[in-house]
């Protein structure tokens, strides 16, 4: 199957396409789109015609056009089930829908692009005021994981167990945007450690965002 990756370096939920496809071992071409180049590259007449939603990631397959970095990785684990993205019993793959939703669903469309462009630009929020805003979501959702997988009486290296899931690869790109904005991360200590096994991968240091052909 042939796999191109509409992505932006620093969007997190291209990041999160870019580990799953790594994790599968899966050989894809990159096609960026600029996210603030002229404006935007995914706002033009080119990009809408493959996404009309005009946000990225964007998958290619076969030709086929899939969006959302969700369905987009599910799709992936489904065609490529080696190595699989989700547990085995029903009940952890319900703790990783969890956790994966909470950041794809409740924290990242807070403080998306086109959110904080809208808090400037419309509402005509100051710097400072965007950037509390961002904080200030972004923190109450992931101390939110923190407690949830604080709680959980199974534990291992990942957010589910000791393999990376989907799970994991919504976390390391949320706590990547964290940082630019300057959140403090100290007292996240179990998401930390499981960023620190994921960094550890291969696959992950690949897909990071100072590692892609658009990040100069």
């Amino acid at each position: 199957m042939k796999l191109a990756l509409y992505s932006y370096f620093r969007s997190s939920a291209a990041y999160r396409v870019r580990i799953a496809l790594n994790l599968k071992g899966l050989a894809y071409d990159l096609i960026p789109v600029s996210l603030v180049r002229d404006g935007g590259e995914q706002l033009g007449a080119a990009y809408r015609a493959v996404n009309p939603a005009a946000l990225v990631p964007s998958l290619a397959a076969d030709g086929a056009i899939l969006t959302q970095s969700l369905a987009i990785i599910e799709f992936l684990d489904e065609q490529f089930p080696e190595p699989p993205l989700m547990p085995k019993a029903a009940l952890d793959r319900a703790w990783v829908r969890s956790i994966a939703l909470g950041i794809a669903c409740e924290i990242h469309p807070l403080n998306n692009l086109r959110v904080l462009r809208y808090l400037e630009h419309e509402l005509e929020l100051a710097a400072a005021a965007r950037t509390q805003w961002y904080r200030h979501w972004v923190m109450a959702g992931l101390q939110a994981i923190e407690t949830q997988l604080a709680g959980r009486s199974q534990r291992g290296g990942f957010c589910v167990g000791d393999h990376p899931t989907i799970a994991d690869c919504c976390l390391v790109p949320q706590l990547f945007n964290a940082r630019r904005f300057g959140c403090r991360l100290d007292s996240l200590t179990r998401l930390l450690r499981i960023e620190s096994h994921c960094l550890a991968l291969e696959a992950f240091q690949q897909a990071a965002p100072a590692a892609q052909p658009d990040a100069s």
